[in-house]
């Protein structure tokens, strides 16, 4: 087999976490470039993330930060691009669905280096989630698209994206039954926050459609703040920031200060032990609905529509956007019966990955 050289591209908490197994398997039989872009510069969001896994230190970093999103890929793809001339990689590899995804596919495919693109042929079917456009754009330029589910496939089949097309599983699926065990033994954050298993609710609330429309974030807060549960809800700074802006009743303050605990973001490791000991979830995350999945506790979404539509089986997932009423509703009567099927392969999808690269699929 020859070994090859590949330029892996990553600059969000997810894709972190997605590349973790990857890169490891990945360096047993090829070269590897790790770029971070910069795009989660606080420490809390990136770094912590490569010491959790064990990452190597990236070869660059970018240094981008945040912005609006022309400034935020503008600078991804004019830097990577650089970067790329330099090093001459036999592929490049991209994650998920954020501006570094877009920007890194793009500077490649721009200068002949063929994409591989991790998590391909997700739909939301929503064209104003920025997450969207960047997704079905990554998939348009990208040479091997490895998809998570077969729903996945079928959609990229609709589009007539059928060349370099592979079902492999879902990474994130591998990680979680690895680290779940982990978390179970060495995470303390259920004590550190005076919990006990099954009598919280868990809430994450990011996307742009969350943050940026204030009355959306607001409804979400008083929803969990007058449910009367006790909430723990680790909070994405620019989620913070939003919060600062919006006025509350006297009344929903007291709620607040008594049932929702809100705490800086939290590493993999324990956000997952948050997540396996929750009651219920509530999310507009896309990764967090699956983990919700992975670990059988009900989630509430907070979106109109997901990309992972496998969750929505078996009602093991519903989605109630903002409203504030739907959002109560389901934090009193959403309660699956059962134990979830399981529709993301079989843990393994990282090796399947290395292996349909190393061969140069």
């Amino acid at each position: 087999m020859k070994k090859r050289t590949f330029c892996t591209i990553v600059g969000a908490r997810p894709q972190f976490i997605k590349a973790a197994l990857i890169s490891k398997e990945l360096r047993k039989k090829h070269e590897e470039i790790l770029i971070h872009t910069g795009q989660h510069y606080d420490y809390r969001m990136s770094q912590i993330f490569f010491k959790e896994f064990n990452l190597l230190k990236p070869d660059y970093n970018l240094e981008v930060g945040s912005g609006q999103h022309g400034y935020q890929t503008g600078m991804i793809l004019q830097r990577s691009e650089a970067i790329l001339l330099k090093e001459k990689p036999d592929q490049v590899i991209v994650y998920g669905d954020t501006n570094s995804t877009l920007a890194g596919a793009l500077a490649a495919a721009k200068l002949g280096i063929p994409v591989a693109h991790v998590e391909a042929g997700l739909r939301s079917y929503n064209r104003t989630m920025p997450e969207e456009i960047n997704r079905v754009l990554t998939d348009r330029i990208s040479a091997v698209l490895l998809c998570p589910t077969r729903t996945a496939v079928d959609n990229l089949k609709k589009e007539g994206v059928k060349s370099g097309v592979h079902l492999v599983g879902d990474v994130m699926y591998d990680i979680a039954l690895i680290y779940g065990k982990i978390a179970d033994k060495k995470s303390k954050i259920l004590s550190k926050l005076g919990v006990a298993p099954k009598t919280y609710l868990l809430l994450t609330a990011h996307r742009a459609n969350n943050t940026d429309n204030l009355l959306n974030l607001k409804n979400i807060i008083e929803a969990v703040a007058e449910s009367g549960e006790r909430v723990i809800f680790p909070i994405h700074p620019r989620t913070q920031k939003a919060l600062k802006q919006i006025k509350f009743s006297k009344r929903v303050h007291e709620s607040m200060k008594k049932n929702l605990a809100i705490i800086g973001p939290v590493g993999y490791i324990d956000m997952i032990k948050l997540e396996m000991n929750a009651r219920k979830i509530l999310t507009d995350s896309g990764g967090v609905q699956k983990e919700a999945h992975f670990f059988n506790v009900p989630c509430i979404t907070l979106r109109e529509e997901t990309e992972w539509i496998e969750t929505l089986k078996d009602g093991a997932n519903i989605l109630v956007g903002t409203n504030k009423k739907e959002i109560l509703k389901a934090i009193v009567r959403h309660q699956p019966v059962s134990k979830f099927k399981r529709y993301f392969g079989n843990g393994k999808a990282y090796k399947k990955i290395v292996s349909l690269l190393s061969r140069g699929k």
